[in-house]
C-alpha cells in the first residue's frame, strides 16, 4: 500500500481528517482506484494517546523531501507557517488541500498559479462552507452559467447568536456567552461577530466566480454587535429576520459589489429559515436560476469531510493540475465598488424626545417610505424603511436628522 498522504496540524480539523480517512479508507481507495494511506501527521506536540501516534512527526522537511508523498492536507491555519509550507510543497509538485480560509483569501491567486506551474493542485473546498460543497459545484457543475450573485450565511457563530435573539429573545451578550459555553464561539469572538470570517469566505467565492483576486481589504464588513432585541422585534413585525449576510455580485459595468453586513431578510426568502449554527449559500446563475447550498458550515467531521474529498480528488488526478484559477490583483485596484456608492434600502431606528415631530422632515428627505411598529413602542422611538437610494445619500439625510434625534440603528435591507 502506497503511503502517499500527509497531514499538517493535528487539531480539531486535522484529527477529524485523519479519523475520517482511516475509518473509510477501504471505500476511499476504491474511489481512487488504487491503495493509498496516510504516512505522516506533522504537529509541534506529541499525542501518545492517539491511535495514530506512530505517524506523528515534528520536522516539515520530512514531508517535503519524501517523494512518496503526493498530497498534503494543510489544516494548521493562519498565514505564516501555512503560507511558507504550502509554497514549498507546491513548488515540489505536491498537491495541497486546505481548510485555511485566511490563507486562501490572502494568497489564493499566487498559490493557484504555483500549483498550475508545477503540475499539481491547490484545493480548498473546506475553506468556505465547511461540510457544504460549494467550491466544486461553482467550478464544475455551474461552470456553464454566468453567476449573477452569491449571497450567504457563512458564519455559524453569528447565525446561532441571531437565532437565539430571534427565537428566544436573548440579548446579544447572553447569546454570545451561550455560544462560547457550547464551543461555537472562541474566547475572543471578534473574527466571527465583526464579520471578518464571513468576509474571507465571500472573497474566496467572489474570486472564484469572477476570476480576479478579491482581497478582504477591498470588502466592507460590519458585524452584529450593535443588533438589539428592539431591532429584532421591528424586523419581525415588518416580515423580516436579521441575518449576517455576505454577498458579491457583478454590476452592469462589470465592476463588483461585495459586502458583509447584517441585513433584514424577508421571511419568504430561503436564507431567512437558516437557523442555529447552519450555513447556507444562495447562488444565482443565468441558466440555473437560484440554487441553495445548505448544511453544517463548521465542525470537526463536516469540515474533515470536505478536506478528505479534496484529498481523494488530488489522488485520482496525481500529476495534473485540477484547473482552479483566478487572476492576481492589487489591493488598491478599484474593480470592487465602494459600498457607499451602491443603491440600497435601509431600516432606521431613531431615538429622541421630539422624534414624532420629525415625520414631515423625514418624508421630505426620503419620499415614499414605510414606518414600522412594535408592541409597546416608546414615544421617543421611531422606525422606518427607506426607499432604494444610494447609501451615501441616505447617510447625508441621516446626518441632518442626527441633529434632532439619535440614530439608534441602521441596517441594510436584503
Amino acid at each position: 500500500m502506497s503511503k502517499n498522504v500527509a497531514v499538517i496540524g493535528y487539531g480539531v480539523v486535522g484529527s477529524g481528517t485523519v479519523e475520517l480517512f482511516m475509518k473509510n479508507r477501504e471505500a476511499i481507495n476504491k474511489k481512487i482506484g488504487r491503495d493509498c494511506d496516510i504516512k505522516y501527521i506533522l504537529d509541534l506536540r506529541d499525542f501518545p494517546e492517539s491511535p495514530f501516534a506512530d505517524m506523528i512527526i515534528h520536522d516539515f522537511d520530512t514531508i517535503l523531501n519524501d517523494d512518496e508523498i503526493e498530497v498534503v492536507a494543510e489544516v494548521v491555519g493562519g498565514t505564516t507557517f501555512a503560507y511558507e509550507y504550502t509554497k514549498k510543497l507546491l513548488a515540489k509538485g505536491k498537491s495541497v488541500v486546505t481548510s485555511n480560509k485566511a490563507l486562501v483569501a490572502a494568497y489564493g491567486a499566487e498559490l493557484l498559479q504555483l500549483a498550475q506551474d508545477n503540475g499539481c493542485s491547490y484545493l480548498f473546498e473546506a475553506s468556505v462552507g465547511g461540510g457544504i460543497p460549494i467550491i466544486r459545484p461553482l467550478n464544475k457543475c455551474l461552470a456553464g452559467n454566468e453567476i449573477q450573485q452569491i449571497s450567504g450565511i457563512l458564519n455559524g457563530t453569528t447565525n446561532f447568536i441571531l437565532t437565539k435573539m430571534i427565537k428566544d429573545q436573548m440579548s446579544f451578550e447572553d447569546a454570545l456567552k451561550l455560544a462560547q459555553q457550547l464551543g461555537y464561539a472562541e474566547a475572543d469572538p471578534t473574527a466571527d461577530v465583526e464579520g471578518e470570517d464571513a468576509c474571507r469566505k465571500i472573497c474566496i467565492l467572489g474570486s472564484l466566480v469572477y476570476g480576479k483576486h478579491i482581497y478582504p481589504e477591498m470588502v466592507h464588513k460590519s458585524g452584529i454587535t450593535r443588533i438589539t432585541l428592539d431591532d429584532v422585534e421591528y424586523a419581525d413585525n415588518a416580515g423580516y429576520v436579521i441575518k449576517l449576510i455576505a454577498s458579491v455580485k457583478r454590476l452592469e459595468d462589470n465592476s463588483l459589489s461585495a459586502i458583509v453586513c447584517p441585513r433584514l431578510v424577508p421571511k419568504s426568502n430561503m436564507l431567512a429559515s437558516v437557523d442555529d449554527v447552519y450555513n447556507a449559500v444562495s447562488v444565482t446563475g443565468d441558466g440555473v436560476g437560484d440554487v441553495l447550498f445548505y448544511g453544517q458550515g463548521a465542525g470537526k467531521l463536516p469540515t474533515a469531510s470536505a478536506v478528505v474529498g479534496d484529498i481523494i480528488d488530488c489522488l485520482r488526478h496525481n500529476g495534473r493540475s485540477l484547473g482552479i484559477h483566478w487572476e492576481e490583483s492589487k489591493k488598491d485596484e478599484k474593480f470592487v465598488v465602494r459600498y457607499k456608492d451602491i443603491n440600497c434600502s435601509m431600516y432606521v431606528r431613531l431615538k429622541g424626545d421630539d422624534v414624532q415631530a420629525l415625520k414631515p422632515s423625514i418624508s421630505e428627505m426620503f419620499g415614499k417610505l414605510m414606518y414600522i411598529e412594535r408592541a409597546n413602542r416608546p414615544d421617543d422611538e421611531l422606525a422606518f424603511i427607506t426607499p432604494n437610494m444610494v447609501e451615501s445619500d441616505i447617510d447625508a439625510n441621516l446626518a441632518i436628522l442626527s441633529h434632532s434625534a439619535e440614530i439608534a440603528s441602521k441596517i441594510r435591507m436584503f
